[in-house]
């Protein structure tokens, strides 16, 4: 990994968020490859549960302003940035009054999803590549984490295919167990085609779940990690079928190494 660039996208991270599966993942695995010798950066949802002041979060002026255009809805991009104490790893948070001031990861109070999950999806993927082509940090692998992030591959391979700044990056997407049960706007696809994207991995979204959500990244992925024994058996046949490298290693003893060799040898060989 000597001298490569990674991108972690995800939809947690320790110590900002309760340490489960994907948050723990999402830390250990940028630590792994900057020990390697590689670069990493991280990138998550601002959700009003961080505590700024605590984890000292603070704007990033030259790199917010933005307005990301969601369903032809002009919405301003805050870009916030905090590091991992005692760890070389800085976090950029992305966030927006709208989708994120004062809400959780998924759902509300009452443990209702909220109803614009779609959008804050879109507004992350868009505002994650926005930043970076402004930080102008050519990515030679971006690593995919959780729901929200799920739609990035997606527009990573259409929507911004053409930016030179992609043109080498590969794409890996994580897929894990006890996913979100339930529905998305019924919408999404419309609010995606609105951005001119019209690929045929659109299907699966037609009457999206959070369950779709990870078939559409699988599909527009370089690469796909099963992270965990309980991921779905239609996500795992799905990712068997396709004609790219599927590794089976969430976070056992030993996965620092197949990590690595699944990065340097399936993903960038």
């Amino acid at each position: 990994m000597n001298g490569k660039k990674v991108l972690f996208v995800s939809s947690e991270v320790i110590p900002y968020l309760p340490n489960n599966d994907i948050s723990s993942l999402t830390y250990n695995l940028p630590k792994m490859v900057n020990a390697n010798g590689g670069q990493t950066r991280i990138f998550i949802p601002k959700y009003g549960i961080i505590n700024e002041r605590r984890h000292q979060l603070h704007e990033v002026i030259r790199l917010s302003g933005m307005n990301l255009i969601i369903d032809d809805i002009d919405m301003p991009l805050i870009i916030k940035v905090a590091s991992i104490p005692k760890e070389r790893m800085q976090v950029y948070f992305i966030d927006n009054d709208e989708y994120f001031k004062k809400r959780g990861v998924n759902v509300d109070e009452k443990k209702k999803l909220y109803k614009d999950n779609d959008e804050r999806a879109i507004f992350f993927a868009k505002g994650v590549v926005e930043t970076i082509k402004k930080l102008n940090w050519s990515p030679d692998i971006i690593h995919v984490h959780g729901w929200i992030a799920s739609i990035l591959p997606l527009y990573l391979k259409e929507y911004y295919k053409d930016d030179p700044i992609f043109t080498n990056s590969k794409v890996v997407v994580s897929v894990y167990g006890n996913e979100i049960s339930g529905s998305l706007n019924p919408k999404m696809v419309s609010k995606i085609k609105f951005d001119e994207i019209e690929s045929d991995t659109l299907s699966v979204l037609e009457k999206p779940t959070y369950l779709d959500l990870f078939k559409n990244a699988v599909l527009n992925s370089d690469g796909v990690v099963i992270a965990s024994d309980q991921t779905d058996p239609s996500i795992v046949e799905l990712a068997n079928a396709q004609n790219k490298p599927v590794l089976k290693c969430g976070f056992k003893e030993g996965f620092k190494k197949e990590y690595l060799e699944f990065y340097s040898s399936k993903i960038l060989s």
